[in-house]
């Protein structure tokens, strides 16, 4: 029988668990032996050691390609490629973009296992089609300015493609590439100024990340092409929600620099009242429906957002040992509170 491999610390949970079982004559001597032979201790973590692996290896790959411009001898070959024409490099992106993706969707049915090296080829299918949209917009550019629609294109592209090669790594980028586009074009309509609608760009992500968020709890699910993406798409969502609703705590709906840096942030601490309240909420919430991802948000944005007010409001009022021996004292009772909330759970877990 193959054993299963754990780490130590969940040999030692195992172990203690069924000497109380043991104890409350809830299982017999014998088969207490059976359970503590069918687990070891496992000894190397190979699956982190191959995903570590193929990240080194596609930031090699980038790496590789940015050290070329240092060579003369590439800057000059690089020079007679420059005079190339868009269309032949436009071509042989996509076609290297297809090698890509066919290889890595023949590797994903004959290897599924092989999880990362699959998505590895994604990712170098994913830059290509990148440059390919990039290149096919220079060909087609009438100078009017407007290359938000090549992000809106990669978006289409990117969610095809996640969804025909089951591909959770794509449906990131078709989200990232979601943002820009969102990003470019409400620039694009506001004449590249800082403010759409008389909104600046964290109000403006507050309410796209409040949607996407929406969309991935309420609609989503509907979707069957893409339901499988649900919780990546709350992720994301999420993130866009609470780092937008975060720089918002600290500049406001401002777009000019020079007038942020005149007012006082209390002037504008209406806007960490409701990031605060925004974090709070979600703490609650996962807390309550057991929603361990709203729950992490919550709790970690509603940190940063208590020592993002600690520093605003105390750093240039107060001595400075005064200061920090107030945020060891907070830390100290975060991590009471933190030790408190893991006892609690430890304690649901052995009943």
């Amino acid at each position: 029988m193959r054993k299963l491999d754990i780490s130590k610390q969940e040999k030692e949970t195992l172990d203690e668990a069924i000497r109380y079982w043991q104890e409350q004559d809830l299982i017999d001597e014998r088969l207490a032996e059976q359970l503590g032979k069918s687990y070891e201790v496992k000894g190397f973590d190979w699956k982190r050691l191959a995903q570590y692996a193929f990240w080194i290896a596609l930031s090699c790959v980038v790496l590789a390609f940015l050290s070329l411009f240092a060579d003369e001898m590439v800057l000059r070959w690089i020079e007679r490629l420059y005079e190339t024409p868009d269309t032949i490099i436009c071509v042989f992106c996509l076609v290297l973009a297809i090698v890509f993706y066919f290889w890595g969707f023949i590797n994903k049915r004959k290897y599924p296992n092989k999880t990362f090296s699959n998505e590895a080829l994604m990712a170098l299918g994913v830059l290509a089609t990148a440059t390919f949209i990039g290149y096919l917009g220079k060909i087609i550019d009438k100078g009017s300015g407007h290359f938000s629609l090549l992000f809106l294109a990669s978006v289409v592209i990117y969610g095809i493609l996640s969804v025909k090669l089951s591909s959770k790594l794509i449906w990131v980028f078709t989200l990232v590439s979601f943002g820009i586009w969102f990003a470019t074009e409400t620039a694009y309509h506001s004449n590249w100024g800082f403010r759409f609608w008389g909104m600046n760009y964290p109000l403006r992500f507050t309410l796209f990340g409040a949607l996407l968020t929406g969309f991935a709890v309420f609609w989503q699910p509907r979707i069957k092409p893409i339901e499988p993406f649900r919780q990546i798409s709350y992720v994301i969502g999420l993130t866009y929600l609470m780092v937008a609703l975060w720089l918002l705590s600290i500049f406001g709906n401002y777009s000019d620099m020079d007038k942020w840096s005149q007012v006082r942030q209390w002037h504008i601490f209406y806007w960490g009242l409701l990031s605060s309240a925004v974090s709070l909420g979600l703490a609650w919430y996962g807390l309550k429906r057991h929603d361990h991802i709203a729950r992490e948000f919550g709790i970690v944005f509603l940190i940063i957002n208590m020592y993002t007010r600690f520093f605003e409001y105390l750093w240039d009022s107060i001595n400075r040992a005064v200061f920090f021996l107030l945020l060891a004292a907070s830390f100290w009772y975060i991590g009471r509170w933190a030790e408190r909330i893991w006892n609690g759970e430890g304690n649901k877990k052995a009943r």
